[in-house]
């Protein structure tokens, strides 16, 4: 959890890969909830011109600005690209969403210093935090401090 914590606090800009503009999809939903949060949602989809307000880019390689996470919504038999694409881009975390793994994608990303997390949904961990957080807060102000 420190180690999320740490990452979390320190991004600023999310290049979401494989976002669309299907709201029914998880893709859309989680980068929502992330752009609602103050993050700056990045869209990584060559089938997309725009998702939430915000330009597409077809690959990790088109997008002009530095990106602190890089946040994968594809099948894990892509995501060795698109490790190598988050190296060489200087992307210093990547993280594949719940139910993604791949250790290629990890030996990848890791022998180039990036921080790795695999099968875990951002959104999930954003929203315990918070919950913990305002938990916290609330037995501060019961007890008086």
């Amino acid at each position: 959890d420190d180690e999320l914590r740490a990452i979390l606090d320190r991004t600023r800009s999310i290049a979401v890969v494989g976002l669309s503009s299907n709201p029914k999809r998880a893709s859309y939903g989680v980068a929502q909830f992330l752009q609602v949060r103050g993050y700056r949602i990045v869209p990584v989809n060559p089938n997309e011109t725009e998702v939430l307000g915000e330009k597409a880019y077809p690959t990790l390689l088109d997008v002009p600005d530095a990106v602190d996470l890089v946040d994968v919504f594809r099948r894990p038999s892509v995501t060795p690209e698109v490790a190598e694409r988050a190296v060489a881009i200087g992307a210093p975390v990547l993280w594949l969403q719940l139910g993604i793994e791949s250790e290629e994608a990890r030996r990848i990303a890791e022998e180039a210093g990036l921080t790795v997390i695999m099968d875990l949904c951002i959104r999930t961990v954003v929203a315990r935090f918070e919950l913990e957080e305002a938990t916290r807060r609330d037995d501060e102000a019961r007890r008086g401090g």
